[in-house]
């Protein structure tokens, strides 16, 4: 059985973070939604990748030295071109896009297979000399769901997919090898009823292990591997964790180990509204098997850290805009479009202009977000309104598939500040923008060229409320919206809540608002 770092006791209910905890972290070891994770090691360097569907740049890589604190050190692809409704053109790919991306390294080279859910038939493969360097298109291949890329001791490659299906492809990776392996090596059992998916490969001691998520009809989510001394089986099964933390199951991830010979697993939990959280859990080798968990198989909230000596990491942070670039933790809502922002129009501020006449922040361009986090987060965003045109909407959201969002409207020479409650309904496999049922909450006249948007998100279990409030001075501030009743819905974004910044004009184009800071709270 392999080393396993020593258990601290839950002895603390706190919300203290990793840098707070010093030689110990709290679960979720990322409070925020980073779903479908796939975690390689190279030296003493980890990488993750997660999906991030419809939000650009996509797949974001993530860097950490510890599996503990975790930042956001590139992404595979700056945009997707693969349709015009990537540029909320002719619909949307709400709750599509990149997702369940697997990462691998081999021979020297990092390699990344995912398939958009919203083109069958195409998987793409993406490599790079290092994970913080550019990453090129290798090939184009069938859809694979859920796919896990695999390079054998031999040479040979392979992808697990689907439901235990298992296909072989060419050596340059950029077809199926003919002739080759295709098979399925998972079938379901009488417990196995409903989903599996989520497709996780390693190779140990000659052992060949494929983790996935079950679900059960009418059951919980969990974690089970199959195992084989043939890539081509027969497999057999075992569940390798149930368990919950706070009320919430967990279940879909990997595992990794340390250059101490240590195995912890990544494995996420889909925690409400602030989306699909990773856990972080310690990994015994019990009679061959991965099991996940304590001793008991639950994931312990405090845990030392696997490795010591680093705190700091986040996947969200507060931003003056100072720099020459956008800090990475900022994503767009689909594709920008890039000559409508700036950030040396106005040195110190981001710039986002009106390029296109909507009538809903759902199909604005340029809304620009970040994750929010738990247990409790709040972000302020200071903005100089005075170059907004008749017609223009520009505020701040809390971006869900029923979302709460704080605005200025310019009407004629007037501004106001108004509170909404926007639900969104999606049609066809387009994804069309059907109608947004907006109800204002509240609204106010304000004068002036700057104010200051604030939203609150509070995720404590039984909460998954929002708080929307506004500034003229950046001190006193007014709440318009509380307790607004946040939800995670699969049926539309398919994401955890997330702070939305948009401009968008009515009318005409060309107005533009300047946003001068993000300031972030978390606790």
């Amino acid at each position: 059985m392999g080393g396993n770092a020593a258990f601290a006791g839950d002895k603390n209910d706190g919300s203290m973070n990793a840098e707070e905890h010093g030689t110990t972290f709290r679960n979720p070891v990322i409070f925020a939604d980073v779903p479908d994770p796939d975690v390689i090691r190279t030296g003493d360097d980890y990488y993750m990748v997660s999906t991030t569907m419809y939000l650009m740049p996509a797949a974001p890589i993530m860097h950490s030295k510890d599996l503990v604190n975790w930042r956001i050190v590139n992404y595979i692809m700056p945009r997707m071109e693969l349709s015009p409704r990537y540029d909320l053109v002719g619909g949307t790919v709400y709750g599509l896009g990149q997702w369940a991306t697997s990462l691998k390294y081999y021979n020297g080279k990092y390699y990344a297979l995912f398939a958009p859910n919203d083109t069958p038939g195409d998987t793409f493969i993406y490599t790079a000399d290092t994970p913080e360097g550019e990453w090129k298109l290798h090939s184009r291949l069938p859809h694979y769901h859920d796919a896990s890329l695999f390079f054998d001791d031999d040479g040979r490659v392979f992808v697990f997919h689907s439901t235990g299906l298992l296909t072989e492809l060419s050596a340059d990776l950029q077809s199926e090898k003919p002739g080759g392996i295709r098979t399925c090596v998972v079938v379901r059992d009488s417990t196995e009823n409903s989903l599996l998916e989520g497709s996780r490969v390693i190779k140990h001691n000659g052992m060949y292990y494929l983790m996935m998520i079950s679900w059960p009809k009418d059951l919980h989510r969990r974690e089970v591997c199959y195992r084989s001394t043939k890539i081509d089986g027969p497999y057999e099964k075992k569940v390798i964790l149930d368990t919950d933390l706070d009320g919430y199951f967990i279940g879909q991830g990997t595992i990794v180990d340390t250059p101490e010979g240590n195995w912890y697993g990544i494995v996420f939990q889909d925690r409400g509204a602030v989306g699909r959280v990773p856990t972080l859990e310690p990994c015994h080798w019990i009679d061959g098997w991965p099991m996940l968990g304590d001793e008991q198989g639950k994931v312990r909230k405090i845990m030392n850290k696997p490795v010591q000596g680093y705190s700091g990491g986040y996947v969200v942070t507060g931003d003056d805009f100072s720099g020459k670039e956008l800090k990475l933790e900022w994503q767009w809502n689909h594709n920008p479009i890039n000559n409508a922002w700036s950030l040396t129009d106005r040195k110190g501020w981001l710039r986002l202009r009106t390029a296109r006449i909507v009538d809903n922040f759902f199909m604005a361009p340029n809304t620009i977000g970040q994750r929010m986090e738990g247990p409790w987060c709040s972000g302020v965003v200071k903005m100089d309104i005075s170059k907004m045109k008749d017609g223009d909407v520009a505020g701040m959201a809390a971006m869900q598939g029923d979302a709460a969002a704080i605005a200025v409207e310019q009407h004629g020479k007037k501004k106001r500040i108004v509170a909404t409650t926007q639900s969104l309904k999606l049609t066809g496999p387009e994804r069309i923008v059907e109608n947004v049922d907006v109800k204002e909450v509240a609204s106010a006249d304000i004068k002036g060229k700057t104010v200051w948007l604030k939203v609150i998100g509070d995720f404590n279990p039984g909460c998954d409320v929002a708080e929307l409030a506004y500034s003229t001075d950046g001190k006193n501030f007014t709440t318009l919206i509380k307790d607004f009743k946040l939800y995670y819905d699969f049926s539309r974004l398919f994401m955890g809540t997330r702070f939305a910044i948009f401009n968008y004009a009515t009318k005409q184009t060309g107005g533009y608002i300047d946003i001068d800071s993000f300031d972030y709270e978390r606790k």
